[in-house]
Formats: C-alpha cells, sequence, structure tokens
C-alpha cells in the first residue's frame, strides 16, 4: 500500500479519534475537570484576531473545525509512521501521549495558553486521557492486514 493511502487513512482515523476526544472533553468539562480545552484556548489566546471575528454563536464550530483538523494532521503523520511501529500494540497510547507532550510543553508555552500557566492536576490527567484516548483510536484499523 502507498504512503498517500495510509496517510489519507490515518487521516480519517484522525478525526474520527479528534471527534472522540471532543466527546470526553464534553464531559471533564462538563464535570468542571477542564476548564478550557486546548482548540478553544489555542484560538482564544493564539489566534484572538480570527477568533473574536466569528460570530460568537458560530465559535465552538469553529473550535471543533480546528480540532479535527489537527486531528486528521496527527492521523496521517501516524499513518506514515513505519508499520512496524504502527501496529505495536502500545503505538496508539504512546502516539496519544506524545502529543500531549507536545501540547504541553510547546504548543501551550509558544501561545502563551493558560495549560502553560497554571497546573491543575485533574485537568492535566483529563487532558492525559483524552490524548490517549486519541492515540487508541488512531491506531485502531479496519484494514490491520493491510495498514
Amino acid at each position: 500500500m502507498g504512503w498517500q493511502t495510509r496517510a489519507t487513512r490515518g487521516a480519517a482515523r484522525g478525526v474520527i479519534a479528534a471527534m472522540a476526544m471532543s466527546g470526553l472533553r464534553r464531559m471533564t468539562t462538563a464535570l468542571n475537570l477542564v476548564g478550557q480545552t486546548p482548540p478553544e484556548s489555542i484560538l482564544r489566546e493564539g489566534a484572538p484576531a480570527v477568533f473574536y471575528r466569528v460570530p460568537v454563536e458560530r465559535r465552538a464550530a469553529l473550535v471543533e473545525a480546528m480540532h479535527w483538523s489537527y486531528g486528521a494532521l496527527g492521523g496521517a503523520m501516524f499513518g506514515l509512521l513505519p508499520r512496524r511501529l504502527r501496529r505495536h500494540p502500545l503505538a496508539g497510547p504512546v502516539y496519544g501521549l506524545v502529543f500531549w507532550t507536545g501540547f504541553q510543553f510547546v504548543i501551550a508555552p509558544v501561545f502563551g495558553l493558560p495549560q502553560s500557566r497554571r497546573v491543575h492536576p485533574a485537568e492535566v490527567l483529563a487532558l492525559l486521557g483524552d490524548h490517549v484516548l486519541y492515540g487508541v483510536v488512531v491506531a485502531s484499523s479496519p484494514w490491520p492486514h493491510e495498514d
């Protein structure tokens, strides 16, 4: 199978994984474990001109679209990993943890996001959990013999 197919399938799984994360985040934000989701923080703090130009009633859709796009990119990158890495039983959870680490220690500080200025253990655990979920979904495949 060519790299384009692996990347496309990975991107599709990445969108689905981001959707699963969004569902889990609805719960963790409703329980006040997460104050502001990372995609919303990135838009509010990193691209306020874009975020505040969008009508209030459409901002949640913008946040989701950005999150799903980022999820697709991450899934495509996973699809391009060597097969022996992609098929390892821990590949998904480790990949999710790598994504969380990139957010926590690179993206959040660069954009000056609230997640880099304060550390709440419950929020950290909630975000770690949804990133592990992302990795598990990205690494799953309906085509295990081909992927």
